[in-house]
């Protein structure tokens, strides 16, 4: 659902960018057929949607790493523990992000083109992962947890569908600002 609500919100505010999923469990699986549904009520088609594995390899060729739980960033930290700090959970970000406002005039694909190593981004994602410790992320959360719908009813899917929907947006919004 992130992943597929990320995209849409990008692509609504004109940014083009590349936003792939993965997780803790094995390859291959299909979304389930209850977010499949839900996003396809909302215009998106996740019915081709392919369950991938999280390894090094995706972490490091990444810009930004997004997990749905303390958990989960725990597992990319393992793997990849240099990219601490472009790896954050959804809410984590979109708390930080908003706590120092958004990417800079000059952000991904602005006028100076696409963000380099040194660019808006990446200066973007070292202010916010100022003052950030590694214990701080121990344990559960809902400050920065997603709850996982699995095996839930149908509202727990709705009501995590919500939450995902907001959270892509404000974060959209911080990464590809308008104006």
């Amino acid at each position: 659902m992130a992943e597929a609500l990320l995209r849409h919100h990008l692509e609504k505010r004109g940014r083009d960018a590349v936003v792939s999923s993965a997780g803790l469990l094995e390859d291959g699986h299909p979304a389930a057929p209850e977010v499949v549904a839900l996003l396809s009520a909302r215009g998106i088609d996740l019915s081709g949607h392919r369950s991938r594995r999280l390894v090094a390899p995706l972490i490091e060729g990444s810009d930004l790493v997004l997990a749905m739980a303390r958990e989960h960033l725990r597992e990319a930290v393992l793997l990849v523990p240099s990219a601490f700090g472009r790896i954050f959970t959804l809410k984590e970000i979109v708390r930080r992000g908003e706590a120092v406002g958004p990417v800079g005039p000059d952000g991904p694909d602005g006028p100076d083109g696409p963000d380099g190593p040194d660019g808006p981004r990446t200066e973007w994602l070292d202010r916010l992962a100022q003052g950030r410790r590694r214990r701080e992320l121990m344990g559960n959360s809902p400050q920065d947890d997603v709850e996982d719908p699995i095996g839930g009813p149908m509202s727990a899917f709705r009501s995590t569908l919500d939450e995902l929907d907001d959270l892509a947006g404000r974060l959209a919004g911080l990464l590809a600002p308008s104006g």
